[in-house]
């Protein structure tokens, strides 16, 4: 991963709102109807250029390709993998908002919630069905970066534990066998988007959010072990890989909503620097979480390791102004030093393809505000 000492870096989160022709095309394709391949080839393609060249004139460091060519930071193996041919049955419902069903109603008639709570689930063994599309992300960013010279460019993917979350299990004779299968599986995506030259950013939302959707009845120690047990198959999914070409993201869950169930980060962090990753990506704008900033004061930054707070939220429509972007960049500074932090967004702005939180063009104006606010820090700070 890149690193400066001389200004504050940017990135986000990986998803980015895609064109409304891309759109159709993934909408089709999830619910399995037909659809012009060839021409989702080259939507996705063309999508993928033209995202990697907005961020860089956007003035982003650290560039994704946006999940262009994915319903999903989650599901999106479904269509890649074997096994996923069941419906999921089991209520995984966020408990914050069983307590708020008015609310709840809401959110999933605005279709904010309702891929969690429904969908496929794995009823067979796991194995690879195409990795055409994999190979497929990964030239279409290459050819990007190589065309529009970003600072670094990373690639997204699933851990086996957010997998887990999602994509329910009714096959394997347990979690551990599951999380088991979906390593050895990931296993390979994982070091081909290192082989292709970007950093690989490890989603792991199953270390926060999973406390409250999947184990909510789980003691805060009952859900500590399984959070350790999902970063031990995580590092031996990534075990080939150096840790400074990964980054891992935490996530309480993309939505808007009350998020008082959420596990505080103090609870988790300790099983977090255990990761293996270089670079932890943590929300740390929304107002349920802006305050742990102070986290590294019981818990500090280990060396050899950064953090990416997330300076700008991912659910609010809400512009930031850039000199509050900079006092989040400062906070974060002032704690584990400001060579060891870039500056992120909470979440990806378009978690799902369809009916991002955020309008696509205000996400661009947050992205703005950003950069605008990491030039403000790095004046300040150096």
């Amino acid at each position: 991963m890149k690193h400066s000492d001389d200004r504050i870096l940017t990135t986000h989160v990986g998803s980015l709102p895609r064109p409304d022709d891309l759109v159709e095309l993934l909408h089709l394709k999830d619910q399995g109807r037909t659809y012009d391949r060839a021409a989702f080839d080259q939507c996705v393609t063309k999508s993928v250029d033209a995202i990697v060249a907005r961020q860089v004139a956007t003035g982003i460091d650290l560039v994704s390709d946006g999940e262009m060519s994915k319903i999903s930071y989650a599901t999106y193996l479904k269509d890649r993998l074997n096994g996923f041919n069941g419906t999921a049955t089991e209520n995984r419902a966020a408990a914050d908002l069983i307590e708020y069903m008015t609310f709840a109603r809401r959110l999933v008639k605005q279709g904010g919630t309702e891929r969690s709570l429904s969908g496929p689930a794995c009823d067979g063994p796991l194995s690879v069905r195409d990795a055409a599309p994999l190979q497929k992300d990964l030239a279409n960013f290459a050819a990007a970066v190589q065309a529009h010279r970003p600072t670094e460019g990373f690639l997204t993917a699933s851990s086996p534990g957010v997998v887990s979350v999602f994509l329910q299990n009714q096959y394997y004779p347990d979690d551990d066998a599951y999380l088991e299968a979906l390593a050895a599986i990931l296993k390979d995506e994982y070091e081909a988007i290192v082989a292709s030259g970007a950093v690989l950013q490890l989603d792991c939302p199953d270390l926060a959010m999973g406390r409250h959707i999947v184990h909510r009845k789980k003691t805060v120690a009952e859900f500590r072990k399984v959070a350790a047990r999902h970063i031990e198959v995580l590092n031996a999914a990534t075990a080939n890989i150096p840790p400074e070409s990964m980054r891992i993201h935490l996530c309480w869950g993309n939505y808007e909503g009350p998020h008082h169930h959420d596990i505080p980060i103090s609870d988790i962090l300790d099983l977090v620097y255990g990761a293996r990753p270089h670079a932890i990506a943590m929300e740390a704008a929304n107002p349920r979480h802006e305050h742990e900033w102070e986290v590294f004061d019981e818990h500090p930054l280990p060396d050899g390791k950064v953090v990416i707070p997330g300076v700008i939220d991912s659910t609010s429509n809400f512009i930031e102004h850039p000199k509050l972007v900079a006092q989040r960049i400062c906070r974060y500074a002032d704690k584990v030093g400001r060579e060891r932090v870039i500056a992120g967004s909470d979440c990806g702005f378009a978690t799902f393809a369809e009916r991002p939180a955020v309008d696509p063009d205000i996400a661009w104006a947050k992205l703005a505000a950003l950069v605008a606010g990491a030039a403000i820090a790095s004046e300040k700070l150096w």
